[in-house]
């Protein structure tokens, strides 16, 4: 079998990564670049791994790079839907099925993230896991990047079931009502599980917060409902001191 020369894994990685500008990814636009495109070093730093790997991905030296390394690559690349299936195939995978929980960020709301300066964003997926961040939002609250993917999840986080895993707020945070925070969160999992029936990652989500943690499973049994709204929390940052900050979601 021969491969149409331009159209493989490394060479797709380097195409896309040559056409997407720094500022696009709000990264600093130096005087010394001599393409227009992501360095190989930025990219790595986007998809949470090693410069090496990614040269040995265009190079032709790594060829089937894990699910969760081609869904890193998607979001840092900014993929549209169908280049980020088409990258799944070339690494040999099926792509995420329709109707299962996405990680994936449309190159749209790429543009909006870009254009938020300095203020403090982070992504979650529809079963509260966090899938991407800025440098403002790492400053403000702890860099997750040290925790393991299924781990830097909003709904482990306020309903804990081992301890001994890093939390996604690395310093105390205090909110106004914790109840209702408690009860929205277990109201947008009710809400994901009716749009996402057959998402194993969500359903084990629910299995493992429902047998581990039994505030999560009163409030799952009772059928709690809740609209998510605006919330204002405290973070005792330690070198910042208290700072009041109000959560979008």
């Amino acid at each position: 079998m021969t491969t149409t020369p331009g159209a493989g894994l490394g060479a797709m990685i380097r195409t896309w990564r040559d056409r997407l500008p720094p500022s696009a990814a709000a990264l600093p636009v130096g005087r010394a670049r001599r393409a227009a495109g992501l360095r190989r070093e930025e990219l790595a730093e986007l998809a949470g791994v090693s410069v090496d790997y990614i040269v040995r991905l265009e190079q032709g030296r790594a060829t089937t790079p894990s699910a969760q390394v081609v869904a890193s690559l998607a979001r840092a690349l900014q993929l549209s839907a169908a280049e980020r299936d088409h990258l799944y195939r070339l690494a040999h995978l099926i792509p995420p099925a329709d109707g299962a929980v996405s990680d994936h960020i449309p190159p749209g709301v790429h543009r909006v993230l870009s254009r938020l300066g300095d203020v403090a964003v982070a992504v979650f997926a529809a079963d509260w896991r966090l899938i991407w961040w800025n440098h403002s939002w790492a400053a403000l609250l702890g860099d997750p990047s040290s925790s393991a993917p299924q781990l830097r999840n909003f709904a482990r986080d306020r309903f804990p079931v081992d301890t001994g895993h890093a939390r996604l707020a690395r310093w105390p945070v205090t909110e106004v009502d914790r109840d209702a925070t408690d009860a929205a969160v277990v109201s947008d999992l009710r809400r994901a599980t009716g749009r996402f029936p057959r998402d194993a990652r969500l359903a084990e989500l629910v299995r493992v917060l429902s047998a581990g943690n039994q505030r999560f499973a009163e409030l799952w049994a009772s059928g709690t409902v809740a609209a998510h709204r605006e919330d204002h929390k405290t973070i005792e940052h330690p070198s910042g001191g208290p700072s009041r900050w109000t959560v979008t979601c």
